[in-house]
């Protein structure tokens, strides 16, 4: 069966994401010196643009790369892949939009003054969602054992880099014991997040989800629950400090992300959890998909 057709913009040249692109030469592929953001549609318009497009700034300043272009010229060059998809796969379900930012090419060497200009390249793709059945069985995850997070006073993982290589092992690890996604903890052994995901508990009702102070990626998903859309559905929502040790006393366990928005956990290796009708993680799921209705409502400008 062939992969799904995914659409690249490299600096503005359209084409078959399986064609080459960027050159040998080029940092991101090098050294992993990149940036990037994720983003998807609901009812066709990409969701929260403003707040994914604020934190590539802060990843780039965090990394000291000069920007050489604007939010609207970027807008302008993802609605450009997203229409040229829509015309080769006729396809006009919702779609996910990656941006890759990268600090350029020029001689080896780890020197950022050796790096040309910024390049970016903007991958579009069918978006990939999770199931019925997934939703309502869980995902199962296990507890990384073998590695623990970057700590944020050497690569903070509060910047969306290019460099995963850190999740990737600890995911792998998990993979290789039948889970689906793994927990990673900190070097002080306080749980953080998941390979690609925030991670959020409930107990009691409340929705509880570790700081950033413990080393984890600002999730926009995470951000809008914490200070929006938890309200909304009632339910009360706050930062705590978390350990394995802590995972028992939970009620429920859920992914964060943007392709996921709220994804329900059935267990943490040994330890299970509730899932499916009456859990705080659908009542959450589904005032996520209220604001995002509304958010598109509000935005049609943002259509892809």
């Amino acid at each position: 069966m062939p992969a799904p057709f995914i659409q690249a913009n490299t600096n503005g040249r359209l084409h078959d994401a399986r064609e080459p692109s960027v050159a040998p030469l080029n940092r991101g592929f090098l050294y992993g010196d990149a940036i990037y953001e994720v983003w998807r549609t609901y009812h066709g318009v990409i969701f929260a643009w403003e707040e994914h497009w604020a934190r590539l700034e802060r990843s780039a300043r965090a990394l000291h790369l000069a920007l050489p272009f604007t939010a609207e010229n970027i807008l302008t060059e993802i609605k450009r892949a997203t229409t040229a998809w829509r015309a080769t796969t006729g396809d006009s379900g919702e779609i996910y939009i990656r941006l890759q930012v990268t600090r350029g090419g020029g001689p080896i060497g780890l020197d950022t003054a050796l790096a040309d200009r910024a390049d970016f390249v903007v991958l579009v793709q069918k978006l990939a969602l999770p199931t019925e059945e997934t939703v309502r069985t869980g995902l199962r995850l296990a507890l990384a054992t073998t590695l623990r997070r970057n700590s944020p006073a050497t690569l903070d993982p509060a910047w969306k880099t290019g460099n995963y290589l850190n999740n990737i092992l600890c995911l792998r690890e998990a993979k290789a014991r039948g889970a689906d996604e793994v927990v990673i903890t900190n070097l002080a052994g306080e749980i953080t997040e998941a390979a690609v995901c925030n991670v959020a508990f409930a107990r009691g009702g409340a929705l509880v989800t570790p700081p950033l102070s413990a080393g984890i990626l600002g999730g926009i998903t995470r951000q809008l629950l914490l200070e929006k859309i938890a309200a909304r559905a009632g339910v009360v929502a706050r930062e705590e400090t978390l350990r394995p040790a802590d995972l028992a006393a939970m009620d429920e366990c859920f992914l964060l992300s943007t392709t996921r928005d709220v994804q329900p956990v059935r267990a943490v290796d040994d330890t299970a959890y509730r899932v499916g009708e009456g859990t705080v993680a659908l009542r959450l799921k589904t005032a996520f998909a209220d604001y995002a209705a509304e958010h598109a409502r509000a935005n049609p400008g943002l259509g892809a």
